[in-house]
């Protein structure tokens, strides 16, 4: 990993990128290009060969707070779900009580509770064992977040009808962060393949295992 300053010669932001459409400033991600950039050997973090072993230090940590965010966003989009539900009347009657809103209710308080409950245990393995002993309550939060996130934000938009989708809420931000999180540091996928490895090793079977038993 290399530290290389915006106005060193060679270095060119050629655009930056949307997200469904919109710019996150001043910390979105954009195209860089690099011609024949130049920088001296101590802007090298850490040093030559490090540069897995700095990204891995940080994933871990860096899982917990993606993870952490999604529960908070998930908190206000029930809060806007209930305070919707219960101040907007349709058919002579708060929408809250209509189209199995109160179960979906219920639904998010569960499955938020049940994510904020494995990111804590997600966090205290890391400190009790570190990052290499809880890489499947890592990953199992990495999966869990962001998809309870999404169900919930989904429900919160649909209560709110056309406002749900506009800048009036927070709703179409917090959906973003959501579907973002479930690329970013590895794709759901990955993160299921490393659960289901590292179960299926703890009973004795391995992918060369499986290869032998098919031929």
């Amino acid at each position: 990993m290399v530290l290389v300053p915006l106005d060193t010669p060679g270095v060119a932001v050629q655009r930056m990128l949307t997200v469904f459409g919109s710019y996150d400033a001043p910390h979105g991600h954009g195209e860089v290009h690099f011609t024949n950039v130049r920088v001296p050997r101590a802007n090298i973090i850490s040093g030559p060969g490090m540069g897995f072993e700095i990204a891995q230090g940080r994933l871990g940590p860096g899982r917990i707070h993606h993870c952490m965010r999604c529960i908070g966003a998930a908190e206000t989009a029930l809060d806007l779900m209930i305070h919707r539900g219960t101040s907007r009347v349709a058919f002579g009657k708060p929408l809250i009580d209509l189209g199995g809103n109160r179960e979906r209710i219920a639904e998010a308080r569960v499955a938020i509770d049940q994510a904020r409950l494995l990111t804590l245990y997600a966090a205290w393995k890391i400190d009790k064992v570190g990052a290499l002993g809880a890489m499947t309550e890592i990953s199992a939060i990495k999966v869990v977040a962001p998809n309870m996130l999404q169900k919930i934000v989904d429900d919160a938009i649909q209560i709110h009808g056309g406002a749900g989708v506009s800048d009036d809420t927070p709703l179409t931000g917090f959906f973003a962060q959501a579907r973002i999180l479930r690329l970013a540091d590895g794709p759901d996928e990955v993160h299921k393949g490393l659960i289901a490895k590292i179960e299926l090793a703890k009973r004795g079977y391995s992918r060369s295992r499986s290869a032998k038993h098919d031929a």
